[in-house]
């Protein structure tokens, strides 16, 4: 499964929202899952149990921060599926090639 998540402290508290959000991906890069970090969000690759533990640990991270926290939070399910974290953009680069052919 994919995980995509966002997760930012609010309500407060003295740090800066990208030292939070830095130990949140600190986390998930110490988790060993397959992920990749944009500007909107984190996207980790395991089983449910796995990514999710590893949202929670994020999660918790930021609360520190901030007497509240917002997380996003996007699923891809797909049960005997492994390596799409790259697999799905192979196949739309893919698909874009064939266009433009």
């Amino acid at each position: 499964m994919l995980i995509a998540f966002s997760v930012a402290p609010s309500g407060g508290g003295s740090a800066s929202v990208h030292d939070a959000v830095a130990e949140a991906v600190q986390i998930v890069r110490d988790s060993g899952l397959p992920n990749r970090t944009d500007s909107m969000f984190t996207t980790i690759e395991g089983d449910w149990d796995e990514v999710f533990a590893v949202v929670k640990q994020a999660t918790d991270a930021v609360a520190k921060y901030g007497s509240r926290v917002s997380l996003v939070v996007k699923a891809d399910i797909r049960p005997g599926y492994q390596g799409e974290l790259t697999g799905k953009l192979d196949r739309l680069e893919d698909a874009i090639n064939k266009r433009e052919a």
